[in-house]
């Protein structure tokens, strides 16, 4: 799934590719995508695009006439820059916005259809489909340990839920986690103060260095290499590859459809994680679907 440092990297293209251009049409393949129809969709053709801005894992256009378009990419969506009025794909696409320069594409892999299109007018309505989560960036540590200890979960659940931080799903919170030196099954309430602020730190540090590595990524153009696993990411997607920081091999813990990494050297003592109640534990502690853990 695109997360906030993804989801900065494709703000950054939109502003470069059609910032203060306007949005001419666009063209759903998709019926799933669109979740309102008051305002309907055609309401936003023809409006000025005058600012765009990040709501967790969410892209918000901003419009003329106090018009909203929010997209949310879920976990396999992805947006492209091509020519102007260039057809959706056959399989994959979903959606075309189209601008007098050029035609961005959303695109989503497998047979679940999970993106969502909201188009909505005034700021209380877009309010309310924020899930509410913390920015790290601008938080304070106290704002930070109440968010991250708000209900009792493991660290993994509690980084990756939207409702509390904002922003991180399991890719960083793998890397925040490592960075921390903690386990992914720590419960959030059983932390001393010095591992939150560790956490906090490592939160911050791991979200701005990846902001940077996808916009390197990305350089002038639009990112199209957006996955969840990067060849720099020290433990998320390395399973059984050397920690960068000891060598040691990593693990992974593997339910349902998602995958926890961690080096068992620097964040688990050296215990494997994998023991009779493992699974009755992440059953009781992770949302049943992704659209459960984006509030």
């Amino acid at each position: 799934m695109p997360e906030l440092p993804e989801i900065v990297t494709y703000i950054d293209a939109i502003e470069r590719h059609v910032g203060g251009d306007v949005l001419e049409t666009v063209r759903v393949k998709s019926f799933s995508l669109l979740r309102t129809y008051d305002p309907p969709l055609d309401a936003i053709f023809g409006k000025r695009l005058t600012g765009l801005r990040r709501m967790g894992k969410r892209i918000v256009f901003e419009l003329e006439d106090d018009l909203f378009a929010v997209l949310h990419l879920m976990v396999a969506g992805r947006l492209h820059w091509h020519p102007p009025g260039k057809a959706i794909p056959g399989k994959v696409g979903l959606a075309a916005f189209d601008f007098s320069d050029g035609t961005i594409i959303l695109t989503e892999a497998g047979t679940k259809r999970r993106a969502s299109l909201h188009v909505v007018r005034g700021e209380q309505s877009l309010r309310d489909l924020d899930p509410g989560g913390l920015e790290i960036d601008t938080a304070t540590l106290d704002e930070f340990s109440k968010a991250l200890t708000a209900e009792r979960h493991t660290l993994k659940r509690a980084l990756s839920d939207a409702r509390r931080i904002s922003g991180i799903g399991g890719a960083f919170a793998d890397e925040i986690l490592h960075l921390a030196k903690l386990s992914p099954l720590q419960m959030n309430t059983n932390l001393s103060d010095d591992e939150i602020g560790r956490l906090f730190a490592a939160c911050r540090e791991t979200l701005a260095k990846w902001v940077e590595i996808r916009r390197d990524d990305a350089g002038e153009g639009f990112p199209e290499k957006v996955r969840s696993a990067h060849p720099s990411m020290a433990v998320h997607g390395k399973y059984n590859e050397p920690c960068p920081v000891c060598n040691t091999l990593i693990q992974r813990i593997v339910y349902a459809s998602r995958e926890t990494n961690y080096c068992p050297s620097c964040q688990t003592g050296g215990r494997i994680l994998a023991d009779r109640s493992l699974s009755r534990l992440l059953k009781d502690d992770w949302p049943k679907t992704i659209e459960d853990l984006e509030g």
